[in-house]
């Protein structure tokens, strides 16, 4: 007769099974329509919410939207919060490495074991609703509802004090909006998703504006003329009050510093002034002076300062992960996850500003829905070369074709074209390196080429 299993045996059974039963999850999820294949209608996911009780209700929610700057300020207010005390929930998309990335309680991403959990508590109602809906001509929720369903139900049962929730696209028919934000946040607002959203900028800020709810305070971030009536529109129709930087709130002064910047900001509620925050670029900043607005808004209704030792503590610990990161050294590799023309403006301006390469190299893969030429004309003033290629979205475009446009833009003795992104990253390396001392590679243009080199670079963290 064998001996019972001791106690680190079991242990190791139990987490392997975890480990199945989560790949088992993960691969029932991707199998799901994409993020980028969906129909604008909250009606699935607002069953689902119903049927299990409406957990998005049990926790107060700071809902972000906007064009770029969400995923950041997100992970701004979320410290703030958390150093402020309070048990956050974040939801923030898309992941760079695995899926938990986009749930995150009290500043980590979900356990294994709590992630099966809400899974195991929502999939019986998911299946329910997919069957109604199929049976109605429908299709079966998307990957992004129930990614969304798995997160409140999983920041219910936590429970979070509150949960910073950044939008997936858009605002009105997003599928976070079955919650309703105690706090709206309208990052800046700019083209994109043009064939979801709406091919003008005020279309686009129409749909964004939908997160603004009844009694909600909202915070709007530097916008184009033409977007603020419509967000102004949309408060007065809501009842909302609304704060807007450059008005209200605002960067005061900021200075280049090593490993980020020094900042001053103006919030709802006082001045903060010399804070160091860790992160690269003016658009930082801003994205920092929007999260501290809306957490005066959320923990005094704009009316009582925050602590100035909560700020600086924040602000020096967050981190964005994929955004201006430095992930190698000799040569620096910094990736950055601008993936339409306003985020690559604003990590040319970043560069330029903040980092004084000798040579410095773009490795960039866009996705082929993307503009990709306007991308490209951003860059096209801070980098040398540019080496393109493609990741491992099958959305990714085709080299060539990148490379065509981006020889077009850059002079075809300025453009390398690789395949295959390792072979593309050692290549941009080496171009990099004949630079000498003091060359760079910036990886660039959409979530997955950056997620495919951090991962080559043994950088895994999100």
């Amino acid at each position: 007769m064998s001996p019972a299993p001791d106690a680190a045996q079991r242990e190791a059974a139990r987490k392997l099974d975890l480990t199945k039963r989560m790949r088992e999850a993960e691969r029932a999820i991707l199998a799901r329509a994409p993020e980028h294949d969906l129909e604008p209608d909250l009606t699935r996911i607002s069953a689902v919410m119903e049927l299990l009780g409406d957990p998005q209700r049990t926790f107060p929610v700071v809902h972000i939207t906007g064009t770029n700057g969400k995923t950041t300020t997100a992970r701004l207010v979320a410290q703030l919060l958390t150093t402020s005390g309070l048990t956050v929930g974040r939801f923030t998309s898309p992941h760079l490495h695995t899926m938990r990335e986009r749930i995150a309680i009290a500043g980590q991403p979900i356990d294994v074991e709590r992630f099966l959990e809400a899974y195991d508590e929502v999939l019986p109602i998911i299946e329910i609703v997919d069957a109604r809906s199929q049976a109605e001509g429908g299709p079966r929720m998307t990957y992004f509802e129930v990614l969304v369903a798995i997160a409140y139900a999983a920041f219910a049962d936590a429970p979070v004090d509150v949960a910073v929730v950044e939008v997936g696209m858009g605002g009105g028919w997003d599928a976070t909006n079955v919650a309703d934000g105690q706090v709206a946040v309208i990052a800046p607002v700019a083209m994109d998703h043009a064939h979801f959203l709406g091919d003008t900028i005020e279309a686009i800020a129409h749909e964004k504006a939908g997160i603004i709810k009844a009694d909600a305070l909202t915070i709007i971030g530097i916008q184009e003329p033409e977007v603020v009536p419509i967000l102004q529109e949309r408060a007065e129709e809501a009842g909302a009050r609304a704060a807007y930087e450059g008005n209200d709130f605002g960067v005061l002064g900021r200075e280049v510093a090593v490993g980020g910047q020094q900042v001053s900001i103006r919030g709802l509620a006082g001045d903060y002034p010399d804070l160091f925050l860790n992160l690269h670029g003016a658009h930082q900043a801003h994205n920092a002076a929007m999260a501290l607005a809306a957490t005066e808004a959320f923990i005094g209704g704009g009316e009582q300062p925050l602590s100035m030792d909560v700020v600086r503590e924040a602000f020096a610990e967050v981190t964005s992960p994929g955004r201006l990161e430095i992930v190698r050294r000799s040569p620096t590799v910094l990736v950055d996850a601008a993936h339409n023309p306003a985020g690559a403006q604003a990590l040319a301006a970043a560069l330029t500003e903040e980092f004084a390469f000798v040579k410095l190299v773009g490795l960039v893969g866009i996705l082929g829905d993307k503009d990709a030429g306007a991308i490209l004309e951003a860059l096209e003033p801070v980098l040398d070369e540019v080496v393109v290629t493609r990741s491992t979205s099958p959305r990714a475009m085709a080299p060539d074709a990148l490379g065509a446009l981006a020889a077009d833009i850059f002079g075809e003795h300025r453009v390398t074209v690789v395949e295959h992104l390792p072979t593309a990253l050692d290549r941009a390396a080496e171009l990099a390196d004949e630079g000498g001392v003091g060359g760079g590679v910036v990886a660039t243009g959409s979530i997955t080429t950056i997620a495919d080199v951090r991962l080559l670079l043994g950088v895994t963290t999100g």
